[in-house]
């Protein structure tokens, strides 16, 4: 039955009530599609697996260990479901923005404690972020 309903669905012969009672109930009309699906899942549940076990996402390349999970994601490849699920365990789509954004919030904390964003290069408390700081000054002067 179930055979023949995909058949029927790729020759455009069933309904769009009987396609609407099927999606409901999240039938998977190509079945390539539900190879790919658990293939996804398992990556998935390996990445939380991986971020409970260092408390992030951001598995490196080089992980011998993780190789497979050491990949890009691309929303446009993926589903609003998996990319749902990504944000869920607090995937980061882009690295450089979330590092950028970091140290700003390190400047905010620093101006908040000593009233001002004068951060030394050689900053003794956290001298990446008198780095970053530095390196902000060199951009905006290019």
């Amino acid at each position: 039955w179930v055979s023949l309903q995909r058949q029927k669905y790729k020759k455009n012969a069933l309904s769009s009530d009987r396609i609407q009672q099927m999606n409901s109930v999240g039938f998977i009309w190509d079945l390539c599609d539900v190879e790919e699906t658990m293939s996804w899942e398992k990556r998935f549940d390996e990445l939380c697996a991986f971020k409970a076990q260092n408390g992030h996402c951001n598995v490196s390349q080089h992980d011998a260990q993780n190789k497979s999970l050491g990949i890009s994601y691309k929303k446009t490849t993926l589903s609003s479901n998996q990319i749902e699920q990504l944000n869920s365990i607090g995937f980061i789509w882009d690295h450089l923005d979330h590092a950028w954004n970091e140290k700003f919030n390190q400047l905010c904390a620093f101006k908040a404690q000593s009233g001002h964003c004068n951060v030394s290069k050689n900053y003794e408390r956290n001298k990446s972020l008198g780095k970053w700081v530095n390196a902000q000054r060199v951009s905006y002067k290019k």
